[in-house]
């Protein structure tokens, strides 16, 4: 893929529309017909998340459990984005995600997309194609699009940290609300059978164990040293240095504000909303997010000792541990 630096630099921040209800921006509506009559085909595997919630993560992990060992030659010759295309973006001369999806030569396709659940191309469900849903607890979520959106000259301009708080409570986001997003998949997920929804937070708790549950669910075989190797490869900081992983190759995304891949951690938001925003916060995701069976983490608490009040009487010998290695569990 062949990319202009000097029309990425000269393009003007895109404005916020309502398309059909939910908040984008041209670049990826403009090819909306074209989108739409998408011919999936049934072994295409497609990557569904919000945003900055371990959608390159993901991709990475499901390209090497394919080809990691049949095409080694891709990982170090081509960008992630173009090994798994981004479907809807359009922005000519510079990409057209559908002509990327079309150029790919491998089997199965692996292609992601930001879509919420409605506006995926009917042919997928049609085709009855595998997806792989990520979703990630809306406060990381909300941290980690803010500063891809300092650094990516395709989205609107994020303006300061307090306004951008916001606009994301609203839903004023590209791709709409978080809080439809993960409901949406969540919802559907019910009524598809090929549909793995997982979560970001179980990924940095244990790569590896996610990695087998894929593997589950696509019906997958790899060897004990594949994944061991995999998951080497997969994990944040060797992501981060891996130039064919790490955007870095592409102009659109400016690392001089922000780098594509900034922490990968859970818990990060701490450094970033004050007391009151995650009191308004908490108040606010209470009453959109109903759903008892939907559960986010937004901290992974560390593999210590677990004490439930009620059965303290079953570890009275726990007692002879020092208290720093005991806590209570809250729950």
């Amino acid at each position: 893929m062949s990319v202009d630096p000097d029309k990425i630099n000269s393009a003007s921040r895109p404005e916020l529309i309502d398309f059909h209800g939910v908040s984008m921006v041209h670049y990826f509506t403009d090819n909306w017909e074209t989108v739409q009559n998408f011919q999936a085909r049934p072994d295409d595997i497609l990557i569904a998340t919000y945003p900055k919630a371990g959608t390159t993560w993901v991709s990475y992990i499901l390209d090497l459990l394919y080809f990691g060992q049949t095409m080694p030659e891709r990982q170090t010759s081509i960008p992630i984005y173009e090994r798994v295309p981004f479907l809807e973006i359009f922005a000519p001369p510079v990409i057209s995600g559908t002509d990327l999806v079309e150029g790919l030569s491998t089997s199965p396709r692996l292609i992601k997309t930001h879509f919420p659940v409605q506006f995926v191309p009917k042919s997928f469900w049609e085709q009855n194609c595998r997806m792989v849903y990520v979703a990630r607890n809306a406060k990381d979520n909300m941290v980690s699009y803010f500063h891809f959106e300092r650094m990516n000259r395709i989205q609107p301009d994020p303006g300061d940290w307090s306004s951008y708080f916001q606009k994301f409570m609203e839903g004023k986001m590209v791709f709409g609300p978080w809080y439809d997003h993960v409901n949406g998949w969540w919802k559907k997920k019910q009524t598809y059978s090929k549909l793995h929804y997982m979560f970001f937070e179980d990924l940095v708790e244990d790569t590896g164990r996610e990695i087998d549950k894929l593997c589950s669910f696509l019906g997958l075989s790899p060897s004990a040293e594949e994944k061991k190797q995999i998951t080497g490869e997969v994990q944040f900081d060797n992501m981060k240095k891996n130039g064919m992983a790490n955007y870095s190759t592409l102009p659109v995304m400016d690392f001089k504000i922000s780098p594509f891949m900034r922490k990968g951690k859970v818990g990060d938001w701490k450094n970033h909303f004050t007391v009151a925003q995650s009191e308004q916060f908490d108040e606010d995701y209470r009453k959109k997010m109903r759903d008892p069976t939907l559960q986010f983490r937004t901290e992974i608490c560390k593999k210590d000792i677990i004490l439930l009040p009620s059965k303290i009487h079953l570890a009275l010998d726990l007692l002879k541990a020092p208290l720093t290695h005991l806590r209570w569990n809250k729950r």
